[in-house]
Order: structure tokens, then C-alpha cells, then sequence
């Protein structure tokens, strides 16, 4: 089913955002829920504790780009799925880290939005 010019949207040009509108556009369909999801495994943990000197005032440079690349990658899923449905745009995002596994050795992102026609 076409959903006209919109459909057309690349994932770049898409508008991810955690507001529940956007300014001047108004949304004309909601399309429904999307997400995307990223399990850093626990090679990345291992690599992280190599890189603990990293440590400076009470940050670690490694883990933070760990959880930067993961969230981008789950944000980067969520647009797929939303170009996938015909949306120009995601309100609403909420984004979500969990630490799964025995050892706690796996870090999971997750994004979840609302997809739309602006």
C-alpha cells in the first residue's frame, strides 16, 4: 500500500526523536510501535576491562564508546523498521541499556518509538 511521497524517505533523512511531536509537523498517520534492539556480547567486556586504564575522572573511554556504538546501532534498527512501514519519522523514543547474562557480561540497548507520517 503506498502511503505517497513520504514513502520514499531514506533512513538518513528520517527524524528520530524523544518528543511526542515535531514543531510544524503535524503527524498525519501513526504507523505503530517499532524498536530495535543491539546485545553487545562479552568480548566487548573483556576488551572494556583491557581498556579500565582508560579511566579519567571517573570515566572510562572505552566503555563509553561501547554504549555509544550500541545505542547507535539500535537507533540505526529502529529507522530500518520504520522505512520498512512506510514512516518519515519516529516520536516518542525511549531509549533503554540492561545488563543481561550470569555475569552480568552482555549489555543490551534497546529503542523503541512510535513510527509516523509527518
Amino acid at each position: 500500500m503506498s502511503r505517497g511521497p513520504w514513502s520514499s524517505t531514506s533512513e538518513s533523512e528520517m527524524i528520530v526523536t524523544t518528543t511526542h511531536g515535531i514543531d510544524g509537523r503535524p503527524v498525519q498517520h501513526y504507523l505503530g510501535i517499532v524498536s530495535g534492539e543491539v546485545i553487545a556480547g562479552a568480548n566487548i567486556f573483556r576488551d572494556f576491562l583491557a581498556g579500565i586504564r582508560d579511566i579519567v575522572g571517573g570515566r572510562s573511554a572505552a566503555y563509553e564508546e561501547v554504549l555509544e556504538d550500541a545505542r547507535q546501532k539500535a537507533i540505526s534498527e529502529l529507522r530500518a523498521r520504520a522505512a520498512k512501514i512506510g514512516a518519515n519519522a519516529v516520536i516518542g523514543v525511549d531509549i533503554d541499556y540492561e545488563v543481561l547474562g550470569k555475569s552480568g557480561s552482555m549489555l543490551m540497548v534497546s529503542a523503541t518509538g512510535t513510527a509516523v507520517i509527518v
